[in-house]
């Protein structure tokens, strides 16, 4: 065991505490696969990271670092929110990029690119592979979410490195009310994130009448006058996750479909975190080239060192 370099920093916020944490180990070399699970399975944060030099493949393809990514339960290919912490802190830590303004992060889905815009950094969305969701799979879904069909507008299983099965519903107020049964969408093995486009407050009065009203009112009053596009919830029970506070992987996978079917600008912010007291805010852009963007703030919290 030997100190290691570490940073806890804030993702998808300017302001510390309300956006979503990451756990960064900058010198992972020699740890094993163990010894990272259980460093994440301790921190319980939704992820933790560990960096490491690229290897060969990746360094001819000219990645800066190479990461890699866990949950309190599992290793993930990819994730957004740790992409941008990653970058944030490595380069905190007195990384120095290849090229100026620009990054390329090696993790388990190959490379991926991050430009700078300001002091704002941006990953550029994996591809994304698409497909429909049975009659079958659906039912059981919404009935976990405890939601009605009717409130479904549109819905996809999206794969960017994580599944998640996507859904979009009529209303803010739909999306903020939910009370998911957890145990059951672990049984169904299903990460799910339900978005819903910003507009007028609605009435959801049934809704609001549930056993998480009051949680609800007060979340309701705290975006009444929010100025993003879409309110998004993550529920992650089969990776150990209840609800991730901010998710740049779900947030990038939802910007690819909903971007192209129509339903959202090739330019918008999404808030997520909004029942949790977070105020995670995620800015989605589409270039020229048809790339998807997704944009964060990232705020360091907790710099030192770590005994592994």
């Amino acid at each position: 065991m030997k100190a290691r370099t570490f940073q806890q920093v804030d993702v998808f916020t300017d302001t510390a505490l309300l956006g979503n944490p990451l756990a960064v180990v900058l010198d992972g070399e020699g740890l094993s696969d163990a010894q990272m699970q259980a460093f994440a399975a301790w921190t319980q944060l939704s992820e933790t990271t560990f960096v490491l030099p690229p290897t060969p493949e990746g360094r001819a393809g000219g990645a800066d670092y190479r990461v890699r990514i866990f949950t309190p339960g599992a290793e993930l290919p990819f994730a957004g929110h740790p992409t941008l912490g990653t970058a944030h802190a490595w380069l905190q830590a007195g990384g120095q990029a290849q090229q100026a303004g620009r990054l390329v992060q090696e993790c388990g889905v190959g490379l991926v690119t991050l430009a700078a815009n300001g002091t704002r950094w941006a990953f550029a969305a994996p591809p994304l592979q698409r497909s429909d969701i049975s009659p079958e799979q659906l039912s059981a879904v919404l009935a976990a979410l405890g939601l009605n069909a009717s409130e479904v507008i549109a819905s996809q299983h999206l794969n960017n490195g994580p599944h998640w099965l996507g859904l979009l519903v009529d209303e803010v107020d739909t999306v903020l009310a939910l009370t998911p049964d957890h145990g059951a969408l672990k049984q169904l093995g299903t990460k799910v994130g339900v978005a819903a486009r910003r507009q007028a407050p609605g009435t959801g009065l049934i809704r609001r009448a549930n056993r998480e009203a009051r949680a609800f009112a007060q979340a309701h009053a705290s975006i009444t006058q929010d100025p993003t596009d879409l309110e998004v919830r993550a529920f992650a029970a089969p990776v150990g996750i209840a609800e991730d506070p901010v998710t740049g992987s779900l947030n990038a996978s939802l910007a690819q479909w909903l971007m192209a079917d129509g339903h959202m600008p090739a330019q918008y912010s999404a808030r997520q975190g909004t029942v949790l007291g977070r105020a995670g805010q995620v800015f989605l852009s589409q270039d020229a080239q048809g790339q998807v963007w997704v944009g964060g703030d990232v705020v360091s919290c907790i710099t030192g060192s770590v005994t592994l």
